[in-house]
């Protein structure tokens, strides 16, 4: 990938407080390589769903961590002095200011959490 213009990211928030979220019937209907939706707001935080296949640039924010979350699939994160694979059911934290590349070798479908005022594509 390596070009932002492929990245489907959407901000909105697609679900309201007490609305049930039907993650299985979001990726089904996923045809994109890099698919990134708000589903909910919880405090000052958002919830998002990635699924995804292929690059994402190197990227840091400055004032935000990062929380990722793998559902299915299998998501390599890599750090500037380590890399990170995470695979269904595990997750990581990555700091404010952590220069990080994800990267899905295969489909994946994963969660993050992060706060609403984030930049997705980075600072």
């Amino acid at each position: 990938m390596g070009n932002e213009t492929n990245y489907n990211i959407n901000l909105d928030i697609k679900y309201k407080s007490l609305e049930v979220i039907d993650v299985p019937s979001i990726v089904e209907s996923c045809t994109e390589k890099w698919f990134n939706q708000t589903l909910t707001k919880v405090n000052n935080s958002v919830v998002r769903l990635g699924i995804i296949e292929g690059e994402f640039h190197w990227h840091k924010h400055d004032n935000d961590d990062e929380f990722f979350f793998v559902l299915e699939g299998k998501l390599i994160i890599e750090l500037e002095d380590r890399t990170i694979e995470l695979n269904p059911g595990q997750g990581v934290t990555i700091p404010k200011g952590v220069k990080h590349k994800p990267e899905a070798p295969i489909k994946t479908t994963m969660l993050m959490v992060e706060t609403s005022c984030i930049i997705p594509t980075g600072n």
